[in-house]
């Protein structure tokens, strides 16, 4: 099946030259030129990736970007004039996996699309003999991808599980975020390596009960992350 990406840019000429310039390569492009309409078709269609300007009409895509990710896991680049550090990390905070600055070269922006895309279409690993971790008050089930604290359901996302279970199967092995994001996204990961840190956060905001004082996940200063109760 055609690869299905949104592209998302209140700019109607950058808009058909990317759905040229994809389709050539048999992708599937749909398109939406402002915040609001962005959210909508993300809501009813499952893309495999979205292409996400920031400064848009009526939401910018900061806010169609951390909005998308409380109901999906698609893939997100941020494409905008805006280069600066802050910027990209801002993209990142609310939840992109890459920011490529205009101008870009369109064959540059097609590898990582084509990274991505593989990185998510690879095979799930075999599942490990022990399908529920408990430690204490957590139990984590890896069958079914849930998580319970105090019999309480949490909701995670599917990277947020992914990170909870890689580190939960070996406590007190620290993890750098390079070899996160290998391990828990599946391959090498062609974004910035920040991503980790902003999965991370929003992973303690949700099962620490004190998320500047960790009980679970903590941090290896100058190393990365490890798991321990």
């Amino acid at each position: 099946m055609a690869v299905k990406v949104l592209v998302v840019d209140d700019e109607k000429i950058i808009v058909k030259g990317l759905t040229f310039s994809l389709a050539q390569d048999g992708m599937e492009v749909s398109a939406a030129y402002d915040g609001e309409e962005a959210l909508n078709m993300a809501k009813e269609t499952a893309f495999d990736i979205i292409l996400l300007d920031l400064m848009l009409p009526k939401m910018d895509g900061l806010q169609v970007c951390q909005e998308i990710r409380e109901f999906s896991d698609v893939p997100i680049i941020m494409l905008t004039a805006k280069g600066e550090d802050m910027d990209k990390i801002m993209g990142l905070e609310y939840g992109a996996d890459d920011y490529i600055t205009k101008p870009y070269n369109i064959l540059e922006l097609k590898a990582r699309i084509k990274a991505i895309l593989r990185r998510n279409q690879k095979e799930a690993k075999p599942a490990e003999d022990l399908s529920v971790l408990v430690f204490k008050e957590m139990r984590i089930d890896t069958e079914s991808r849930s998580l319970y604290i105090e019999d309480k359901e949490v909701n995670l996302t599917a990277r947020e599980f992914n990170l909870l279970e890689l580190m939960a199967k070996h406590p007190g092995k620290v993890y750098s975020r390079e070899a996160l994001l290998k391990e828990a996204w599946g391959s090498k990961f062609p974004g910035d390596e920040r991503t980790v840190d902003v999965h991370i956060r929003r992973l303690r905001e949700k099962i620490e009960e004190n998320p500047a004082n960790p009980r679970y996940v903590h941090t290896k200063w100058g190393i990365g992350y490890y798991f321990h109760v």
